[in-house]
């Protein structure tokens, strides 16, 4: 199951109630897409939660592909997010509040922890691979990407 699978909208029912319809609670599930990305009734949303909404469509919504927003690309940016958050320092609790903060999603710290952790172990696999292909520099690069998530 990917990370993706276990973001979820904060404040889900709340939100439904603005939104006068039922959207499910995961952040990157096909009916909550559609909801951002149509926008259809992001007027209904308070100020604040209307904000956090179109950052989220702009940050992680935004690509050229046909088929947008199951293409993939939101999924991936999303990642690519939490392992910045991740490489500036922060641990899966802040990490959770920073994201909660930025886009009202949110996720157990448990579910960081272990996607950071498999983020490791899947590094230290293709720092071997680097190593038997004699890729030095690419090893190199990939064990200060494994180290900077390690800490």
């Amino acid at each position: 199951m990917a990370i993706t699978d276990k973001i979820y909208v904060k404040n889900h029912q709340q939100l439904s109630s603005q939104l006068e319809t039922n959207i499910p609670k995961g952040a990157f599930k096909g009916a909550t897409l559609d909801m951002l990305f149509q926008g259809d009734g992001l007027e209904k949303l308070d100020d604040a939660t209307q904000e956090r909404v179109l950052d989220f469509s702009s940050d992680f919504l935004d690509c050229s592909c046909d088929n947008n927003p199951y293409c993939g690309c939101p999924e991936r940016k999303f990642v690519r997010y939490l392992l910045e958050l991740r490489a500036e320092g922060l641990g899966p609790d802040a990490i959770v509040d920073v994201m909660t903060d930025d886009y009202m999603v949110y996720a157990y710290p448990g579910d960081i922890l272990s996607f950071l952790d498999d983020a490791v172990r899947t590094l230290e696999a293709a720092e071997g691979l680097a190593r038997v292909d004699g890729e030095s520099e690419k090893r190199d690069e990939i064990r200060r990407a494994k180290q900077d998530l390690a800490r």
